[in-house]
């Protein structure tokens, strides 16, 4: 495994992070869950991804229980704020009150003291950035948050926080999670520019466009039966991908990695962390084999005339409009 500083701060996460959206608490049982958790930390991933909000809190739960008896200061454990996670109009946002009350909720199914970063999952227009950025400084001098982060939020949000944070003293953004792949590139034009300059590192969601460009869903046949467009949790978000259209050129795609020698998996997610802003890519997995196998990633050096071939395949389907200030249906 490889191992790098998230953005210009001190703290140093694993180059791939395991994360447990859709399937902790959701598309697979908790032995299994735990199965792949433990594969994780056997391939050196010290970094694992979470939010409050994914099943419910169940996935926290899971996480927490598959993290039992690790030693806290050999992994990094990230989660998030902002989606509803009650009835109550308080259960919601970006609020001093929701914020708080969500990290001690997170913190107890995590069964941890402490999460290395909070991120803010969503950008709160209702909230003032002020007493956000205010809410997570507390929560970083009280100890139980270590850094602080935000997802998907654009160029200018993240500009303004910076900005704010400096005028009052108070603790900055050191990483956004936004997605990335090679069929994703939003980001390239707009946020990573902003993100270098105040040396703010990305971990990236949907690597795999989840699990498109692993090359196993086929023009003109069902999703496999195990696989994540085959599940209500995940089927509706992975939808867009597949479509001739899209599928058509991902099996070139697909050939061109396998013709280098690698698993398509391994290319997509290797294509990812050589971007130099990129500090660690979001991998999920149902089965423990699927971690050994996308850990390969890490060692795989592309060639120029592999990565020209790519780009001329997957060119004329790569989304790169950097008006969009929302990702895909889903809530990664």
């Amino acid at each position: 495994m490889e191992y790098r500083h998230l953005g210009r701060s001190g703290i140093v996460v694993s180059a791939l992070s395991y994360g447990n959206w859709i399937t902790h608490g959701g598309q697979v049982e908790e032995a299994a869950a735990t199965a792949c958790v433990r594969a994780a930390l056997d391939h050196g991933i010290t970094t694992f991804d979470t939010a409050d909000v994914y099943a419910g809190g169940a996935a926290e739960e899971v996480l927490g229980r598959a993290l039992a008896g690790v030693r806290r200061d050999s992994i990094e454990i990230f989660t998030k704020v902002y989606w509803p996670t009650g009835p109550n109009p308080n259960n919601r946002g970006l609020s001093r009150k929701h914020i708080v009350e969500s990290v001690h909720a997170s913190l107890r199914r995590l069964q941890t003291d402490h999460v290395d970063l909070l991120q803010a999952h969503r950008y709160d227009v209702e909230t003032p950035l002020e007493e956000t950025l205010r809410a997570f400084d507390d929560l970083v001098r009280q100890g139980k948050v270590h850094y602080i982060g935000v997802s998907e939020w654009t160029a200018e949000q993240i500009a303004d926080a910076v900005r704010i944070a400096d005028d009052l003293g108070l603790d900055r953004i050191v990483a956004n999670q936004p997605q990335y792949s090679l069929l994703w590139r939003v980001i390239e034009s707009e946020v990573v520019p902003v993100c270098e300059r105040n040396g703010i590192g990305q971990i990236v969601w949907s690597p795999l466009a989840q699990g498109v460009l692993t090359g196993k869903y086929r023009q003109g046949e069902p999703p496999p039966a195990a696989s994540r467009a085959a599940s209500p949790a995940g089927g509706g978000f992975i939808h867009q991908f597949l479509t001739d259209d899209v599928l058509g050129p991902v099996e070139q795609f697909a050939g061109l990695a396998r013709a280098a020698g690698h698993t398509p998996a391994a290319v997509a997610l290797a294509w990812v962390l050589q971007h130099p802003n990129v500090a660690s890519a979001i991998i999920g997995a149902t089965r423990p084999e699927q971690v050994a196998e996308n850990v390969k990633a890490v060692d795989v050096e592309l060639e120029p005339d592999l990565l020209r071939a790519i780009d001329e395949v997957l060119e004329p389907i790569v989304q790169r409009d950097p008006g969009l200030t929302r990702s895909p249906a889903g809530r990664p």
